[in-house]
């Protein structure tokens, strides 16, 4: 028992939680001047709040919308996008997040949400409520100096420069085209009003750009470029999106003829998307960094394993959900569907390493080798990386 209530926030509580949140990392509480602008932002949908017994205080807050995911075979699978967890400083280690966390998935399973994903702040907390590693991605940088196409390099459409007003509306429009990497996700109507406060807040002018191929807008861009003085400017890409090949040579090609640039930071992409291979010196792109990207958690565990596609021969998996235990079982997956069964298991996994290897971003074979995954029969591990290998890496590519 605790002397902590959770409830669903009012709206003139919002306020009072997005102060909390920003207090946990380290950031001033909002002016009565930026009110109406973050508030504008924030995605409909519930936000949680704790507070004390005894003094009535918020001390924890937590907050989710709902979206949809890109599944490998292109389904969307109802997910909910948590964000802005936090729990006062002199209230930490005391239960208060687990209370939320328990709360909101409930919450969300209540709402028909199949999954909820997050970015983690830390990265040792979420993996207790059943979360998992689904999408990694990386930073990397582009000396311009070196940075030539190669001729053969795909080529078609047009770039045009676009107000930033006039790029938001294209950029929603366009977006779902390119969404089709699994772990991307739709982007309601606040995430780009979020996207608008972000380019205000750019320390350089900040360019949008969209590449219009036969059927139109089938990719964008928007950068901000910062150029001390003395000294070369970096354009930093702040979002990226493209439908094929030949919008994202048409985009880059474009970001590479910027004059005054020295180079070019890009955060947050995939892991493989092919930018060395466009250029005649592969080495004028370096990788500064690779880390996880989407946080996933499966809390509809037969209807999410339902909604995928697989290769391979079937496979049984033993299924186990300390914090939602009608999850708890085992499942048949393979072509032809998953369903619940009786049949004894081949791999035996608890919840979060399943959220792991649902999108593929990692092999179950080394979810096995690493003591995270157990197999009960020979050869189950390689089956299981036939069962959930996928075309290309998940990718989110969405922060909130």
């Amino acid at each position: 028992m605790t002397d902590h209530d959770v409830r669903t926030l009012a709206d003139d509580e919002l306020r009072t939680a997005q102060d909390l949140f920003r207090s946990t990392l380290h950031v001033k509480p909002i002016t009565d001047e930026e009110w109406p602008q973050v508030r504008a932002a924030v995605q409909d949908g519930p936000t949680l709040g704790v507070t004390d017994g005894e003094s009535g205080a918020l001390i924890g807050t937590a907050r989710s919308f709902e979206s949809a995911m890109t599944l490998p075979g292109g389904a969307g699978v109802p997910i909910g996008g948590v964000t802005h967890v936090g729990v006062r400083a002199d209230r930490t280690r005391r239960g208060v997040l687990t209370e939320l966390m328990h709360a909101q998935l409930t919450d969300l399973a209540e709402r028909g949400m199949v999954a909820a994903g997050l970015h983690a702040s830390e990265t040792s907390i979420y993996g207790r409520f059943g979360y998992g590693v689904a999408t990694c991605a990386r930073d990397y940088t582009v000396d311009r100096r070196f940075a030539r196409f190669r001729s053969d390099a795909p080529v078609g459409g047009r770039v045009e420069i676009r107000t930033v007003e006039a790029a938001i509306e294209l950029f929603a429009d366009a977006y779902p085209r390119t969404a089709t990497r699994p772990g991307m996700l739709t982007r309601p109507a606040g995430w780009w009003a979020q996207l608008r406060r972000t380019l205000e807040r750019q320390d350089g002018p900040v360019t949008a750009i969209t590449h219009e191929g036969a059927d139109g807008v089938d990719g964008y861009a928007v950068y901000s470029v910062d150029r001390p003085q003395p000294g070369p400017a970096t354009l930093r890409l702040v979002d990226l999106q493209c439908a094929g090949p030949e919008s994202f040579a048409g985009l880059w090609r474009y970001l590479l003829s910027v004059d005054l640039v020295h180079d070019i930071t890009a955060s947050g992409r995939p892991l493989d998307e092919p930018l060395e291979l466009l250029l005649t010196d592969p080495r004028a792109v370096s990788t500064i960094a690779q880390f996880d990207d989407l946080w996933l958690r499966l809390i509809d565990v037969p209807t999410a394993l339902a909604m995928r596609t697989y290769a391979g021969e079937s496979l049984v998996l033993d299924v186990t959900d300390p914090v939602l235990p009608g999850n708890d079982g085992c499942y048949r997956v393979g072509p032809d569907g998953a369903a619940r069964t009786e049949d004894p298991a081949a791999l035996h996994l608890d919840v979060d390493a399943l959220a792991m290897i649902y999108l593929g971003a990692w092999r179950p074979s080394q979810l096995v080798d690493t003591g995270r995954v157990r197999a009960s029969t020979p050869g189950a591990a390689r089956q299981a990386d036939r069962l959930f290998a996928t075309s290309a890496p998940p990718w989110c590519g969405t922060f909130f």
